[in-house]
């Protein structure tokens, strides 16, 4: 709809809600009036039905359709003027189509500016009415204890289809509109409005209203009882497991205590080594490499200090000695022992799922054994994505999981991928000594974040002699003169760039074979696909983590990993839908990225308005006394509102700092909240406060402030 329409019918609406109530039509819709003219009107029905039946019909249309009051009475008169099945038959059409028509209106008029400041709430309204949108609005025209226009208002502001809420609110509403009409064919006998609903009619309705509630859960049962139906047979009796959880990463980790804590009996089976990627091959020992690659930078510019000479020899095999005692010493968090100590049966073997209550477990000394299971978690995790380039194999290459073992730095080491994994490997090695090269297809690095980060995150990454070469595409691996080489493209040139080691880090893919998946016909696209509880289409066969997705962070693995265990083990009594609205991320090079909620990028692509706030710490003390004055706090907020909509810190421990964000997003505390919380000074963190006075000063409320300079020019006086 044009622009000029929209304005068009909004005059009309106004204009139409503008006369109601300057003419008092308020009172000629009462029920008072329309029992002291019922034999007039029930002339005038006689002597001409089908005029006064499209006049009624065109009335009432328009009243639902501009939410005004007066549908209740209308509907007395339908059953009063044309009897129990005319007039259900004209009311039930009439108010559909203005229901229908309120729907539009709010969808056209009201949308925009509703979406642009709650966007994100109905972005997840959105998504539950995907799926059972129907269900939900018919439940609520069942129940009369709901207003019926603010139904109609409220999905007008979804995106709900127009038929669907037509032809819903048709059915939904029949029940109703019977009662209402055949109220109204006793008219003399009606006091009140209220008298109509007795509460045991209202009760009546109520549990009418739980109807489609209840047939869902039918439907669920059905289903689930269809899809068990080829495995029935093999349904113990009697369980040996409670939950048994298949990896042991983060995921798996937190499910099996999780599991364990509340008494449930369970197994975690883990096939390589407990505490999964993240610990062995990961976010620890990958900060370990970078402590140790800041600690040499730091060292070479130890002038930066007032320090006159400092020198440090990389001995490459020490740090990578180090880099494995590190994890060595987080290992015991993780380990056997402890998890059996938790009450956890720990047993290391390959896992293998051989119906929906039955998990074969084959250990490492050759010897199986089955166990029979109310409900399994599979947390298998990822593995680092090895594109099919030509050649590659026979060069030979690294991966952010087999480069642990290296005892000798590369002296040329070629980078494949600029996410954050590439990012942060190929600094640290520079750091090191080696010459890298990093090479990514994308335009620029960490493509996910803004622009601005991405080119902050790049001049770092050259300023420790990486050289960036985005925008070019790796085509295959050669040997030239005896080298090893990686042929690139860009903008239809070729050139080989020749490596002693490559490093492919071009992101990560769920594990997803191997586990019975296939078998059982649970599907599988980049990740097992469940449900918002993490369900596979066996309700007691779950998922979490990397190999569940959406995100591969670990911390968001931990997360899942308590609805996962909760709804494996009390999903029967009450299930819960996995939140994801605020999940961090971090990228660790030097300055760090960190971020929470919505990017510029993102907002932009999604068509959230937001307003941009930035804070530069190139001013804050702390960040200046230690060298560290670089980067910058952005924050996204709703127009002319404190709430937070998304942060990104791009500086020395943003990631830390980025705490404070999360907090406030999850608890719905804006940067008002975080302006009057005293920060200790000198300190990084000042300077979330800075950002939030930086949105304080503009929107301070300058007419006030020019009064109050009025009052003490007076006191001056």
């Amino acid at each position: 709809m044009t622009k000029n329409k929209l304005l068009i019918v909004a005059a009309l609406l106004l204009a139409l809600a503008a006369a109601f109530f300057v003419f008092d039509l308020g009172s000629v819709l009462s029920l008072s009036t329309l029992k002291a003219r019922q034999a007039e009107f029930e002339l005038l029905t006689a002597k001409r039905p089908w005029l006064v039946g499209g006049a009624f019909f065109a009335i009432y249309v328009a009243t639902t359709a501009a939410s005004l009051p007066g549908a209740a009475v209308l509907t007395l008169a339908a059953g009063a003027l044309f009897g129990l099945g005319w007039g259900t038959l004209i009311v039930s059409f009439a108010s559909s189509i203005g229901a229908t028509l309120a729907f539009l209106v709010s969808r056209y008029l009201l949308r925009d500016g509703v979406r642009a400041k709650f966007g994100a709430r109905l972005a997840e309204l959105d998504r539950g009415l995907d799926k059972d949108g129907a269900f939900y609005l018919f439940t609520l025209r069942l129940v009369p204890l709901v207003p019926f226009f603010v139904i109609n208002l409220l999905m007008g502001l979804t995106r709900m289809r127009a038929w669907t809420f037509y032809w819903v609110s048709q059915l939904g509403m029949l029940a109703g509109t019977v009662v209402y009409v055949n109220a109204g064919t006793q008219l003399a006998k009606i006091d009140s409005l209220q008298g109509i609903l007795s509460p045991g009619l209202i009760g009546s309705f109520v549990l009418l209203g739980l109807f489609p509630l209840v047939a869902k859960k039918i439907v669920d049962t059905v289903a689930a009882r269809k899809v068990y139906a080829r495995w029935r047979h093999l349904r113990p009796k009697t369980y040996d497991r409670n939950l048994v959880v298949i990896g042991a990463g983060a995921a798996g980790l937190v499910t099996a205590y999780i599991g364990a804590a509340v008494k449930a009996k369970v197994t975690l089976v883990e096939s390589h080594k407990m505490g999964g990627d993240c610990l062995n091959y990961g976010c620890v020992p990958s900060k370990a490499l970078i402590k140790t690659a800041t600690l040499a930078r730091q060292i070479r510019h130890a002038s930066d200090y007032g320090l006159a000479r400092a020198e440090a020899t990389v001995d490459f095999s020490q740090v990578m000695e180090r880099v494995a005692r590190v994890v060595r010493e987080v290992e015991p968090h993780d380990s056997v022992e402890r998890y059996t100590q938790l009450g956890v049966d720990v047993v290391l073997g390959r896992a293998r799922i051989t119906s929906p209550w039955h998990v074969e477990i084959t250990k490492d000394d050759g010897t199986t054994q089955t166990l029979a299971t109310r409900s399994i978690v599979v947390a298998t995790g990822a593995a680092p994505f090895v594109p099919p380039l030509p050649g590659l194999d026979d060069a030979g290459y690294l991966t952010s999981d087999t480069l642990w073992g290296l005892r000798e730095l590369p002296r040329r080491l070629v980078v494949l991928g600029g996410g954050p994994i590439g990012c942060e490997l190929a600094q640290a090695f520079a750091r090191l000594g080696s010459q890298v090269t990093q090479v990514e297809q994308l335009p620029r690095l960490l493509a996910r974040e803004d622009e601005e980060v991405s080119s902050f995150a790049r001049r770092a990454l050259e300023a420790d002699g990486v050289t960036v070469l985005a925008g070019h595409k790796a085509l295959r691996c050669e040997r030239r003169e005896g080298e090893k080489t990686l042929v690139i493209e860009a903008g239809g040139t070729e050139r080989a760039i020749a490596f002693d080691a490559l490093l492919v880090a071009v992101g990560r893919s769920a594990r997803l074979t191997g586990f019975g998946l296939e078998e059982l016909g649970i599907p599988v696209a980049r990740t097992v696909q469940t449900d918002e509880y993490l369900r596979t289409i066996y309700p007691n066969i779950l998922a979490a983590g990397d190999v569940a997705g959406p995100f591969q962070f670990t911390h968001t693995a931990a997360h899942q990993a308590w609805y996962a265990s909760v709804n494996a083990l009390f999903g029967s009594l009450k299930k819960f839908k996995v939140d994801y609205r605020v999940i961090p991320s971090a990228t660790f090079i030097d300055p760090e990225v960190a971020r929470v909620g919505l990017n510029e990028q993102e907002a932009q692509a999604q068509g959230v308005a937001c307003e941009v706030t930035r804070y530069g710490i190139d001013d804050l003390d702390r960040a200046i006394a230690d060298s560290a004055a670089h980067g910058f706090v952005k924050v996204l907020t709703e127009p002319g509102r404190d709430r937070i909509l998304g942060v990104t810190i791009v500086g020395e421990h943003a990631a830390d700092l980025l705490a404070e964000y999360v907090l406030a997003m999850k608890h719905g505390l804006g940067l008002n909240k975080i302006l009057g919380t005293i920060h200790t000074y000198p300190t990084l963190a000042e300077a979330n406060k800075y950002a939030a006075g930086e949105w304080k000063r503009a929107h301070q409320p300058t007419r006030l402030l020019a009064w109050v300079e009025r009052f003490h020019a007076w006191k001056r006086a």
